[in-house]
């Protein structure tokens, strides 16, 4: 049987905590248990965000028996699981296990890998990449210098549509119209069938670099290397896995939203306002799932659907609706995302989640996304450009634009009801 370690002498936290990079990676996962306000906190990696209905059974059977009942997405399309009794860990451990949840132990921290979760559901896509999937998570199980990736290392699968591609993965495959793929680090094309071995391959030419640096990076944009080595590492590192490959002069860089509300080609396509399934909602999802659910990175799901006739979709779609799940495509809740906030967070300054739910509809008229965060940590904030809410240690929130990774514009916010017109202030 599968322990986890107890999380009963872990200081507080409500996400993986920055920590000084001499003492290693801190990052939760579902056998190392961090302590928050509200209880331990499991992160349940889950591949490209695909469940089976027995895998998402077997998370809302554990949310409900040992954790607070609901289920919580992150930004990776992970789950966690929050609000967890002392001492649960061997007992969480074994239920993930019996699911098929934790394939390698030694490698249940680094298992983040987003994909497109509508690849091979709506026809846009350039290339399934289901069995990128797959093959990808095997090797990286399969791969002992791959035990050595921080929790916060992230592939992205691509499948040429360019929504995962632009969420700052660390090594993204992105689908061609030629049927090979393009393979960043390292700016080559590769063919299809060899895709997700030269994804693991350029992983692992990371790791080297930061043996030599001396440790102490866990992401591809901390390594401190000349302009074009790390390109040049992974292509020699392709050449010597005897991988074929071309190289390319700039990497695709058209960036797609993630899938709207509703019905999507042959899914369904659900918003979780803030992220946060209720037991009732989980088991309506479970229960209109025929082969299972895609998390999204974008704090929804997806639902393939390919059996349903169109009556039979909307029928579904409605449960989903009377469930509180956002299916309508015109609703605010997708630009809107949180932390945890207090009362899960001891580092929170403010009630984050409230406050973005008393407030969505104004969101809804900003041209950017809001992202409402306790404190200057902004844990799980989204990649690409955003307005960051921050809430104050001496009360109120202030507001940056956020383009192109940096803040160009700031404004105060006393209370909440303010919010309307300190977004004009920055967005006018």
């Amino acid at each position: 049987m599968l322990a986890a370690m107890s999380s009963a002498d872990l200081r507080p936290t409500s996400q993986a905590t920055a920590v000084s990079r001499d003492r290693g990676d801190a990052c939760p996962g579902a056998l190392r248990l961090h302590a928050a306000d509200d209880g331990a906190l499991a992160r349940v990696r889950v591949p490209g965000g695909v469940l089976s209905v027995r895998q998402a059974e077997a998370l809302g059977e554990a949310a409900g028996r040992l954790g607070d009942g609901d289920v919580h997405l992150t930004s990776r399309g992970n789950v966690q699981l929050r609000g967890l009794a002392d001492g649960c860990g061997a007992e969480l451990a074994a239920v993930l296990d019996a699911a098929g949840l934790l394939p390698s132990p030694g490698h249940e921290r680094v298992r983040n890998i987003v994909a497109s979760p509508l690849s091979g559901l709506d026809g846009r896509g350039l290339h399934d990449v289901g069995p990128w999937l797959s093959d990808l998570d095997a090797a990286l199980c399969g791969s002992g210098p791959a035990r050595e990736l921080s929790g916060r290392f992230l592939f992205a699968l691509d499948d040429g549509r360019g929504d995962v591609a632009g969420l700052g993965a660390d090594v993204t495959l992105r689908a061609t119209g030629d049927g090979g793929a393009v393979l960043d680090p390292g700016a080559v094309r590769v063919s299809a069938q060899d895709a997700p071995r030269a994804a693991l391959l350029a992983a692992e030419t990371f790791l080297e670099a930061v043996r030599e640096s001396g440790g102490g990076v866990w992401r591809v944009a901390e390594l401190n290397l000349p302009e074009g080595e790390l390109t040049d590492r992974v292509r020699r590192r392709l050449d010597a896995g005897g991988i074929v490959r071309s190289s390319l002069t700039e990497v695709a860089a058209a960036v797609a939203p993630g899938p709207s509300p509703g019905v999507v080609g042959d899914a369904l396509s659900a918003h979780v306002p803030l992220g946060r399934l209720s037991a009732r909602q989980w088991r309506e999802l479970t229960g209109v799932a025929g082969t299972g659910l895609r998390l999204t990175p974008w704090r929804g799901v997806v639902v393939p659907a390919p059996d349903q006739s169109p009556r039979q979709r909307a029928e579904s779609l409605a449960r989903l609706a009377a469930a509180g799940l956002v299916t309508d495509p015109a609703s605010p809740w997708p630009r809107v995302g949180a932390c945890v906030g207090r009362p899960g967070c001891g580092k929170s300054h403010a009630d984050v989640r409230a406050d973005a739910a008393d407030t969505v509809d104004a969101a809804g008229a900003c041209p950017l996304p809001l992202y409402w965060s306790g404190c200057e940590r902004r844990c799980g904030h989204p990649h690409g450009d955003r307005i960051d809410v921050v809430a104050s240690e001496d009360g109120g929130y202030r507001l940056s634009a956020v383009r192109s990774g940096r803040p160009t514009l700031t404004a105060p916010m006393t209370d909440p009801d303010d919010l309307a017109a300190a977004l004009a202030a920055i967005t006018s």
